[in-house]
């Protein structure tokens, strides 16, 4: 694909975005998938943003469902990514998903399989340091580490209420995870 190939779709899929209001739009293996976005997930992704933003060491951003092209096949948008301040400065609709350092997604009904098992091994393969998967579906969070080509070496699972601990490469990141919303139908794990 050419990047005006790639800057044609970037426009058609914000197009979509435009048209179908409350669904986020990415490409995954191929297809383009939208998903409906309910407020426990906005809701933890805002949270989560605040938590992150007090305690990112200076050089480092968060951006937000902004397209990450891993290949033709697969553009993330992930709920947020650290990346350097430099790269959001730049304030595109996409960027190299080599930039990311922590990526963190929220988990909704329809992308349970997405999360949980297709995005791990991409963001691990490309050396992406922590993974960071919220669930209020199930009232956990999942934190991947030690990045490998077939996915993440290490993976801690904690139920909501407790302090979540990320050591990271942007250093020690605490994530009280009681402030997150928990869906009430959640079942827990």
């Amino acid at each position: 694909m050419t990047v005006s190939d790639l800057d044609r779709l970037h426009s058609q899929l914000s197009r979509l975005e435009d048209m179908f209001p409350g669904y986020l739009t990415e490409i995954v293996e191929g297809s383009i998938v939208m998903n409906p976005v309910k407020p426990f997930h906005g809701r933890s992704i805002q949270r989560l943003w605040t938590i992150l933003e007090e305690q990112l060491p200076s050089g480092w951003a968060l951006v937000s469902d902004v397209a990450f092209p891993f290949d033709d096949a697969n553009e993330f948008c992930p709920d947020i990514a650290v990346i350097p301040v430099e790269a959001e400065a730049e304030n595109r609709s996409d960027y190299s998903p080599d930039l990311i350092e922590l990526v963190a997604e929220v988990v909704s009904p329809s992308s349970v399989r997405r999360d949980y098992d297709l995005k791990p091994r991409w963001y691990a393969a490309r050396g992406i340091a922590n993974y960071l998967l919220l669930d209020p579906l199930q009232g956990q969070a999942v934190t991947m580490w030690n990045p490998g080509p077939e996915g993440y070496r290490g993976r801690d699972t904690l139920a909501y209420g407790a302090a979540l601990t990320v050591d990271s490469p942007l250093g020690t990141l605490k994530i009280p995870t009681d402030r997150l919303p928990v869906d009430p139908a959640a079942q827990p794990r």
